[in-house]
């Protein structure tokens, strides 16, 4: 049993001062310092002035297999990073092996991310993401819109979802990712839902991140038309906006992006239950704007945050991702902004991704950061967290301090 006894508790929506925790694998009880160390006595371990004890950030949406990436793809528009991610592929899959996965991963846990939903394409992450410390949400990529290679594309999923259902340790979540509504054919997208209903697992998928497939979808036109056309001789979507949705009706689902959807389609988001996925850093490379958190609001809709992978973003760190959204959404007032990006990253998240932890509270997997701060702390302690990023001293999940920070 630890019991560590802090300057400050920091929860989005409350600052515990001169309070502690008392945790094994799981949290036991929050209490003030003071009466800890009258139950506890020399048990007790003080962290000192300006230590802060935080929840460990959850990472909702991360690609590893492309962490090869520096300077290699063209940022600015969707399609001309698409068309590099193409040119680039093979370059940039063959040039990250398990060592650069796992130093992916690495920078991830640096950062306090215990907990991340790793999409995975090829498969090619697998052992590093089953060796992680930190709980991983295995999102198996479904891919491919021609029919006639339905079947083939329909086994190679199904191997690459075996092969991660074999993997037997505690935190490790074997799950789907349908990749979008342009590029995932209808049977494909029923055949998988279907398996995923009957073992309950968990789902992801990417949803109207470009204005390029909104036109797409709408209209089999825009800049989506001669990439389809001339890569896979298709000249219609292979689904619609709403046809998409209504596969998902009965199964929660994270979708990410969701920057150009409709007030409908936010509606339907809504009534499934269903999570957005922000990634504001990933929005801003690829020219494709940035989500209005006042829409989400007015129609209901919880979103959380994540990093996407280094293909679009320069870093795994979401203390700096939640400051570039705390920049990005200016219209909306800073400190509650700043409490809901917190929230996006903990318990939202967690709830979201169906894990026990991204709350300090009884009950909850002690998934915590031992953090230091060198500034007075106050009720914008939010705010400051993101401006001025707290060193990260020690990083426990289900109660274990990791090593190898």
């Amino acid at each position: 049993m630890n019991i560590l006894l802090a300057d400050a508790i920091f929860t989005p929506d409350a600052i515990y001062r001169n309070h502690g925790i008392v945790f094994d694998k799981t949290i036991l009880a929050i209490s003030p310092n003071d009466q800890l160390k009258t139950q506890y006595g020399e048990q007790c371990q003080e962290l000192g002035e300006g230590s802060v004890l935080m929840s460990g950030l959850i990472n909702s949406h991360v690609h590893l297999e492309f962490s090869a990436n520096r300077s290699t793809l063209v940022y600015g528009a969707f399609m001309p990073w698409l068309s590099s991610v193409i040119a680039s592929r093979d370059e940039l899959i063959n040039g990250c092996d398990e060592t650069c996965i796992t130093h992916a991963i690495t920078s991830m846990l640096s950062h306090g991310i215990t907990a991340f939903g790793a999409v995975s394409s090829y498969g090619f992450d697998l052992n590093a993401a089953a060796a992680a410390p930190q709980k991983v949400v295995y999102f198996n990529e479904l891919i491919g819109s021609d029919p006639k290679m339905a079947d083939a594309l329909y086994t190679d999923f199904q191997e690459r979802l075996f092969a991660s259902q074999e993997v037997k340790r505690e935190g490790f979540f074997p799950s789907v990712a349908i990749h979008s509504p342009y590029s995932v054919h209808r049977i494909l997208i029923q055949k998988a839902l279907k398996y995923v209903q009957e073992k309950q697992l968990r789902v992801s998928a990417h949803f109207m991140e470009s204005s390029a497939e909104r036109q797409w979808l709408d209209e089999n036109g825009g800049d989506f038309h001669p990439f389809f056309e001339n890569f896979l001789k298709q000249t219609q979507a292979a689904n619609t906006a709403e046809e998409f949705l209504t596969y998902f009706r009965d199964i929660p689902t994270l979708f990410t992006h969701v920057v150009q959807a409709s007030d409908n389609e936010l509606r339907q988001l809504q009534e499934g239950n269903h999570t957005i996925i922000h990634c504001p850093i990933s929005n801003r490379l690829l020219g494709n704007g940035a989500i209005d958190l006042n829409r989400l609001e007015t129609n209901d809709v919880r979103f959380v945050c994540g990093t996407d992978g280094l293909s679009s973003n320069y870093t795994l760190d979401l203390f700096e991702e939640l400051k570039i959204a705390l920049f990005m959404h200016h219209r909306n007032d800073l400190l509650p902004l700043a409490k809901q990006l917190w929230r996006s990253v903990t318990s939202d998240a967690a709830e979201a991704l169906r894990l026990n932890c991204g709350t300090i509270a009884p009950s909850y997997d002690a998934d915590l950061l031992v953090t230091r701060v060198d500034y007075p702390i106050n009720d914008q302690l939010p705010i400051h967290l993101l401006l001025r990023p707290p060193s990260i001293e020690t990083v426990y999940i289900y109660g274990q301090k990791v090593k190898g920070l």
